[in-house]
C-alpha cells in the first residue's frame, strides 16, 4: 500500500498546523517509518554474519536522513564527491563508504581515497590506472550481459553502460591481485524497483557462482558480495509488496550452501535507497487553480521540478486529499506550473472534488523526489521536513530562494539591473 497508514495517522492530524507554520509545498519524511524499515532489514538478514546495508545516498541526500542511517549502523553507497562529503560529515569513514561510480575522473577517485578512504568499486578494468594508489581492497561491478535479464525500468544488462563483462571478470581480478590488492569484493546492480523477490535471489546465486569461478581460477578469497539495490515498493494501492522475509530466507540458504561447499561465508552487502526511504516521504502541496477545458485540471503550488518521476518516467504516485477521502471522485489531471506539458503528477486520476486551498498529498516521495529536482523555468525547489520520533517537526532543508538561483552566476539580480549585459567575443578577427 502506498505510504503506510501509520505515516498518514501521524502526519494528517498535524498537517494544517505544519502548513500554517511552514507553508507549502514541502517534502516531509517519517523517521519512525524509516527506522522500522531499517530494523526489519537487519532482522531479516540476521543469519548472515556481517550483513550490512549501504544506503544509496542518491535517493535522499540530506544529512538528517543520513544521520539516521548511520545511527542504525548502515554504511553509504556514494557515486560523487558531494555524496562522499555528505556521508563523512555524518560520521561515515573508511569502509563505511562504498564508492561506486562510472566514467570516473582521477579527481573523484582521489576524493574517494582521501580522508580515511572508502571501498573502491570499479566499473571498468581501465579505471585501475586512474587510482592515485592501489588500495588493499577492491571490488568490481559485474555486468553479466545476456546471461541475465534486467527489468523494464533499468533495461537489459547487455545494453547497460555499467560494469565489467563476464569475459573480462577473471582478468580484472588477476590484474588487481598482480598490482598488490589483497582483499576482494564483487558487486552488481541489475534491477530497479523490483518487487519479485526471486529476482534478487537469482542475483545472489549468480554472484556466489562468480565468486567460486574467480576463486578457483586465481586462488583468492572474497570478503563480500554486494547484490546492489533495486528492492521495490508498491506505488499503487493494488501492488503487492516485496516479500522480504521470503527473499532473506532464500538468500540465507544460498549463503549457507556456499559455506558448506567452500568452508567460509562472505559478507552480504546491499545498497537499498528507495526501499529504505521511498514510502516514508510525501510531497504536500496546495491546490491553487482549477481549469475546465477538454479535461479538468487541478493546479497545485508544486511542479515537476520538485518531483520529476511522473513526468520523466510516467511513474505513478498515489495522491490523497486529506478530509475528502470518502467523497465521490472526479477524473482530473493534477499539474504544476512549468512551461512543459509533462508537468503532471497524475493523469486522468479519480480523486475527490478538489477546491482551491485543499491540501494535496503526493505519496512515496522519500526517494528520488527532492534529490532529482531541478530549476527549469527558474522554479525553486521546496523545503524538506522531518517528522521526528517524538512527533515534532524539524526543518532539515529550507526552500530555495531567488538569491540561491543567482548565486552561481557572475552577476547578481542587483548588478544585472544596474548595468547593461556585455557580450565579449573570443573569436579571432
Amino acid at each position: 500500500m502506498p505510504m503506510s497508514n501509520a505515516f498518514e495517522n501521524r502526519l494528517y492530524p498535524l498537517l494544517e498546523s505544519i502548513v500554517a507554520h511552514f507553508g507549502t509545498p514541502f517534502h516531509i519524511y517519517d523517521e519512525v517509518g524509516i527506522r522500522e524499515t531499517g530494523d526489519r532489514l537487519k532482522n531479516c538478514f540476521f543469519g548472515i554474519p556481517g550483513f550490512r546495508e549501504y544506503y544509496a545516498v542518491k535517493a535522499l541526500p540530506n544529512p538528517a536522513i543520513l544521520a539516521i542511517m548511520s545511527d542504525m549502523g548502515f554504511g553509504f553507497d556514494c557515486s560523487s564527491i558531494a555524496e562522499l562529503v555528505l556521508s563523512r560529515r555524518v560520521g561515515g569513514s573508511g569502509e563505511d563508504l562504498m564508492f561506486t561510480s562510472n566514467n570516473t575522473t582521477r579527481q573523484e577517485f582521489a576524493a574517494a581515497m582521501a580522508d580515511g578512504g572508502s571501498i573502491i568499486n570499479l566499473d571498468d578494468i581501465s579505471l585501475v590506472d586512474k587510482l592515485p594508489a592501489i588500495p588493499d581492497l577492491i571490488c568490481f561491478r559485474y555486468n553479466p550481459g545476456e546471461r541475465r535479464s534486467g527489468n523494464a525500468i533499468i533495461g537489459t544488462p547487455v545494453e547497460a553502460k555499467y560494469g565489467v563483462s563476464h569475459e573480462q571478470l577473471i582478468h580484472a581480478y588477476q590484474t588487481a591481485r598482480n598490482l598488490g590488492v589483497r582483499r576482494f569484493g564483487l558487486h552488481t546492480m541489475l534491477a530497479s524497483n523490483e518487487r519479485d523477490y526471486t529476482y534478487m535471489v537469482q542475483t545472489t546465486d549468480m554472484l556466489l557462482e562468480q565468486v567460486e569461478r574467480i576463486s578457483s581460477a586465481l586462488d583468492i578469497r572474497f570478503e563480500f558480495i554486494n547484490i546492489g539495490g533495486g528492492l521495490g515498493i508498491p506505488y499503487r494501492p493494488a501492488d503487492s509488496p516485496l516479500d522480504l522475509n521470503a527473499m532473506a530466507g532464500a538468500i540465507t540458504a544460498a549463503f549457507n550452501a556456499f559455506s558448506r561447499r567452500n568452508g567460509y561465508m562472505p559478507r552480504l552487502y546491499m545498497e537499498s535507497g528507495r526501499f529504505m526511504t521511498g514510502p516514508h516521504g510525501a510531497l504536500v502541496a496546495t491546490a491553487i487553480n482549477r481549469k475546465e477545458i477538454y479535461r479538468t485540471y487541478v493546479g497545485v503550488d508544486a511542479s515537476m521540478s520538485a518531483l520529476m518521476r511522473p513526468g520523466m518516467y510516467n511513474a505513478y504516485h498515489h495522491i490523497t486529499v486529506p478530509g475528502k477521502i470518502a467523497e465521490p471522485t472526479q477524473i482530473v489531471d493534477v499539474v504544476g506550473s512549468l512551461c512543459e506539458n509533462n508537468d503532471k503528477f497524475a493523469i486522468q486520476r479519480p480523486l475527490p472534488p478538489i477546491a482551491e486551498g485543499d491540501r494535496v498529498v503526493i505519496h512515496d516521495t522519500g526517494a528520488h523526489g527532492h534529490a532529482m529536482g531541478f530549476n527549469y523555468n527558474g522554479k525553486l525547489r521546496p523545503k524538506e521536513l522531518l517528522l521526528k520520533l517524538d512527533g515534532t517537526i524539524e526543518l532539515i532543508r529550507r526552500e530555495e530562494r531567488l538569491e540561491d538561483y543567482f548565486a552561481s552566476l557572475s552577476f547578481t539580480p542587483e548588478t544585472l539591473s544596474a548595468a547593461p549585459l556585455k557580450i565579449t567575443s573570443h573569436l579571432a578577427n
